[in-house]
């Protein structure tokens, strides 16, 4: 991906409509406060401004440089928008210094939209070759191929099975190591060529390479952490009957999304046989809305949302039953 700017048009906002529908911005919350944890190229967050009075907010957060100067375009023509170039896992400082206690909804849409993937500079991809980078933050932390280069065989394996599903890990990890006593790996299509000679066989349709080059996004970008922290932010931070609203796109990410919302749902009931009132029974927090994935219509006009799972939570006031 080359640093360029890029139109908002080309990227596809996945589930749209059915994610601001699951926001509910209407009505009495047409005042109220927003976070799109995940501008991107600011396709929710322009329906959710649509949406929303002349008193109401919207928070965005990014950690692209690029998506971050496109939505500071939209904060020059929105008083009502700001955006924070960094994680949504920062959303409860950023919340406290504006001054904010409470939000009306939540949404996160993660991993990686298509400008991200389509400009070939940015190391994304393994069907176009380019540096290898793979930071979502260009200004800071480290690029892929520098972790490559220094990472130990046991953590490269550890973090290819695990957060790429990778059963050939252990001959992926080793052909690196081999690989970079050599030369350095310092591209992507040097990457995906190693991967495609470790990985003997794939499944149908799949590029050998697509699990360990999630795998390092993932762990380049702290994907996971980022998420696990910004859920408990985001819960906590919402209002009575607020909505948090998930997009994910792999199962490492759902599996994470639909445990903590299930938690905040689902309270250990005590043994009947206990003397308890009911107005001392543990109660759920947060009543669950359901999943949703993208329409034929959808996955035919735009492939790349096909592995797309939204859920939605909604807190319950203290006290309220599910």
């Amino acid at each position: 991906m080359t640093e360029l700017t890029v139109p908002a048009d080309s990227h596809r906002t996945v589930l749209l409509d059915e994610a601001v529908d699951a926001l509910a911005v209407h009505d009495a919350r047409r005042d109220g406060i927003f976070v799109d944890g995940t501008f991107g190229r600011g396709g929710h967050s322009r329906l959710i401004l649509s949406q929303l009075s002349a008193h109401g907010r919207l928070i965005a957060f990014d950690k692209d440089t690029q998506a971050v100067a496109v939505a500071q375009r939209l904060a020059r023509d929105d008083t009502r928008f700001a955006i924070e170039h960094d994680s949504f896992a920062t959303l409860d400082a950023t919340l406290s210094t504006r001054g904010i206690a409470q939000v009306d909804g939540v949404l996160l849409d993660l991993g990686i939209s298509s400008p991200q993937v389509d400009q070939a500079v940015r190391g994304f991809s393994f069907r176009a070759d380019g540096p290898l980078d793979m930071r979502m933050d260009t200004t800071r932390g480290m690029p892929a191929s520098e972790w490559l280069a220094t990472e130990t065989q046991d953590n490269l394996e550890k973090v290819i099975r695990e957060y790429g599903e990778e059963r050939f890990a252990f001959q992926i990890a080793k052909a690196i190591v081999a690989r970079r006593a050599v030369e350095p790996l310092s591209s992507t299509g040097q990457l995906a060529a190693l991967v495609a000679g470790a990985v003997k066989t794939r499944e149908k349709g799949k590029d050998p390479a697509t699990r360990t080059f999630q795998a390092v996004r993932i762990f380049i970008n702290q994907e996971l952490e980022d998420l696990e922290a910004g859920l408990t932010q985001a819960f906590n931070r919402l209002s009575p009957f607020g909505r948090l609203v998930v997009i994910s796109f792999h199962s490492l990410e759902d599996r994470i999304v639909k445990r903590f919302m299930a938690s905040k749902a689902n309270v250990p009931q005590p043994d009947r046989r206990l003397p308890i009132r009911a107005s001392e029974l543990p109660q759920p927090e947060a009543r669950l809305l359901g999943k949703m994935k993208p329409g034929a219509a959808e996955v035919a006009a735009n492939p790349r949302s096909r592995s797309a799972v939204m859920r939605c939570a909604m807190r319950l006031p203290q006290g309220a039953g599910a």
